[in-house]
Order: C-alpha cells, then structure tokens, then sequence
C-alpha cells in the first residue's frame, strides 16, 4: 500500500494560530456548557461545536491547516518557515 505524502510545513501564521486557539476554547465552552444544560441549545450543538473545537485547537496548535494546504491558502510568513 503506498502512501501519498503529505506536505505538512506549517501554514497557519502567528495570529491566525491565536485566533484558531481562542475561538476553539469558546467553542469547547459553549459544548460543555450546553452538555451541562447550562444554554438552551438544541443536543446536537454539542458535539458540533465540539468537534469545531478539536479542529480548530489542533489547526492552532500545530500550525498545519488541512484543507488550507487543499485551497493553496498560506497565512505563515515566508520568512519565519
């Protein structure tokens, strides 16, 4: 089986990376919040929004963006790689 080679180099710049972390925290809030009853929100919010915050704090943490890499989208300065 052979694999086809992903070029993970980092794609996500600095403040992209910190808006990426503070939004998937919220979400990851909001989830639990609503998990706990504490919003009234339909069930199935939660785990949308925790999925959503999984995404977006391991984009965040990593620096590596997926579907970035798809669409040819490179928020990370070239000097800095």
């Amino acid at each position: 089986m052979n694999a086809v080679p992903i070029d993970m180099a980092k794609n996500v710049g600095a403040t992209d990376q910190r808006v990426r972390i503070g939004l998937g925290a919220i979400a990851g809030l909001v989830s639990l919040a609503v998990l706990a009853g504490a919003l009234p929100l339909p069930t199935l919010a939660a785990p949308v929004l925790g999925l959503g915050a999984i995404i977006l704090l391991a984009t965040g943490l990593t620096g590596f963006c997926g579907l970035y890499t798809v669409l040819g989208v490179d928020t990370c300065p070239a000097d800095s790689r």
